[in-house]
């Protein structure tokens, strides 16, 4: 038997762009009623191991606290530093990627998924919006999606069957530690972090985008109103910004439209990495993460080699046409 894995970020949903935007705040009692649901469709699917992480506000623990499980469930706690930031996840994901876990569902926004792939980048996800303008996270119903990872940790499911490897960003920084983005790497000329939100387009310099979607909110938004690129494309997009260039009216946050303007835009393949020097700020995923001094060199690779992905939808189909919920 496999387990599930849990992670639940406490402070995704509740950024600067709450007052910006006039977002909504995704607080944590929901979170925990998402994690209730969750384990209940898995359990009834079949899953007898869950593996959660001890996040510093308790979500998944509280959450589990409520259920009572036949004695044939067993919890594992991973303890985490409880910091109350990404470190957390990517400590957590470094745990269970010692554990024979299924797949791992995460609750958070891009940032989240991207913590977690930082501390096992193989790992199996399926992961859940609970913050906004996201794009690697799905929206669905979290008893459907627990179901589903039930049927896999109990291998009524083959994994290759309802997964897919996704496109990811590969940031190499000079005499640096690498990193990496799912969505989108960005260059600003901030001259410090301040707020991690990107949330200015004037100090918008270059990017990459792996996907570029009309239908989303942020740099992907921007970038797929000029050129749309979804998740099976073989290729990313590189965009400069600067003037000369055509205008973009982009909503680069929720509730918030910016006029930006854009060079150039190309779509690159595997085999192009974009070169950079410094000085920049980095933004991943749509946070501002790192400093890039004066001289300093980047370079950002997009490839195939992030983590396989749970196709929900494809995993119900699939257990229904065979009859798996049919005693």
């Amino acid at each position: 038997m496999l387990t599930i894995g849990i992670v639940a970020n406490p402070s995704s949903g509740k950024d600067i762009r709450r007052l910006i935007g006039k977002a909504s705040v995704f607080d944590n009692r929901e979170k925990q009623a998402i994690v209730r649901r969750a384990v209940v469709g898995a359990v009834n699917a079949g899953a007898q191991s869950i593996a959660f992480m001890d996040d510093s506000h308790s979500i998944a623990s509280s959450a589990l606290s409520e259920l009572s499980f036949g004695k044939g469930v067993r919890l594992h706690n991973i303890a985490c530093p409880r910091s109350a930031t990404a470190f957390d996840t990517v400590k957590a994901a470094q745990q269970m990627s010692e554990l024979p876990c299924a797949a791992v569902l995460v609750l958070g926004g891009d940032g989240t998924s991207r913590a977690f792939v930082k501390g096992w980048r193989d790992a199996t996800l399926l992961s859940l919006s609970t913050g906004t303008n996201n794009v690697f996270p799905v929206i669905c119903e979290a008893t459907v999606a627990g179901s589903v990872l039930g049927l896999l940790a109990s291998e009524a499911l083959p994994l290759d069957e309802v997964t897919a490897q996704t496109k990811i960003i590969d940031v190499r920084i000079e005499n640096e530690a690498d990193d990496v983005a799912l969505i989108d790497a960005v260059f600003t000329s901030d001259s410090f972090i301040g707020s991690r939100a990107l949330l200015d387009a004037d100090v918008l310099v270059q990017a990459v985008l792996s996907r570029a979607d009309p239908m989303a909110v942020g740099m992907t938004s921007l970038g797929g109103l000029v050129e749309s690129i979804d998740e099976q494309d073989e290729a990313g997009l590189h965009m400069v910004f600067g003037p000369g260039g055509r205008v973009v009216s982009a909503p680069i946050a929720p509730g918030l439209f910016a006029d930006v303007e854009v060079k150039s835009i190309q779509r690159i393949d595997y085999a192009s990495p974009v070169e950079f020097t410094g000085p920049a700020i980095l933004a991943l995923d749509g946070e501002r993460e790192r400093v890039i001094g004066a001289g300093q060199k980047v370079e950002l690779v997009l490839s195939r080699t992030g983590p396989k992905v749970v196709d929900i939808k494809k995993a119900m189909h699939l257990a229904a046409k065979r009859g798996l919920f049919i005693q």
